[in-house]
């Protein structure tokens, strides 16, 4: 029984072994395809940065720091985003849909009349970086999700391999060398038996 026990819990740990492995190689795929994605998001926020701040110098300069300070707090609002959950083999992972953070003027609260181009230019690039910035946290979010489910399922695959299964197999080695010792002393029993019964016949 014990050996019929531990060659079932081989097997299962062996087809656990290599659903792991294929989880792993599915989230290491969406890592990798997320990566690509994260540094393409990255480097619109460099770009909308360098023009952002660029125009945000020219608005300045040209308007005052009051200026662009009355029209920031004109423009302050709410910024929403949808997050809904994917399942990837078992594991839960975040998806961050940005919301439009685009506003033309009135939506911002500026006064067509008073408000400069500069300014309305300046605007319109910050939004550029909030949404680039949303983009690279939503990419983030995703990496440490999946970059931690990939560390929790290496160390489950080599606890398997490296301990659970040879443990196993070291176990049914032992039982089995335990059952051919007995097999041979039962037959060596049985021959002992077979020949005093042999001797008793002749005897007889």
């Amino acid at each position: 029984m014990n050996l019929l026990q531990r060659k079932q819990q081989a097997s299962i740990a062996t087809q656990g072994v290599d659903l792991l492995r294929r989880k792993r190689d599915a989230l290491v795929a969406d890592f990798f395809n997320i990566v690509r994605k994260s540094l393409a998001a990255r480097e619109r926020l460099t770009k909308a940065c360098e023009e952002a701040y660029v125009m945000l110098a020219l608005a300045k300069a040209w308007e005052g720091g009051e200026a662009l300070e009355a029209a920031a707090i004109a423009d302050r609002r709410e910024v929403l985003v949808d997050i809904e959950v994917r399942n990837v083999w078992g594991t839960k992972i975040p998806e961050v849909e940005v919301k439009e953070v685009r506003r033309n003027l009135l939506e911002r609260g500026h006064n067509p009349t008073t408000t400069s181009l500069r300014t309305v230019e300046s605007a319109g690039n910050f939004e550029e970086v909030l949404r680039a910035i949303l983009e690279v946290a939503a990419t983030e979010i995703k990496l440490k999700k999946i970059g931690e489910e990939i560390k929790k399922t290496t160390r489950r695959v080599n606890a398997l391999e490296q301990v659970v299964i040879p443990r196993l197999y070291g176990e049914i080695r032992f039982i089995t060398a335990v059952l051919e010792q007995r097999a041979r002393e039962d037959v060596f029993r049985l021959k002992r038996i077979k020949r005093k019964l042999e001797a008793r016949e002749q005897q007889h």
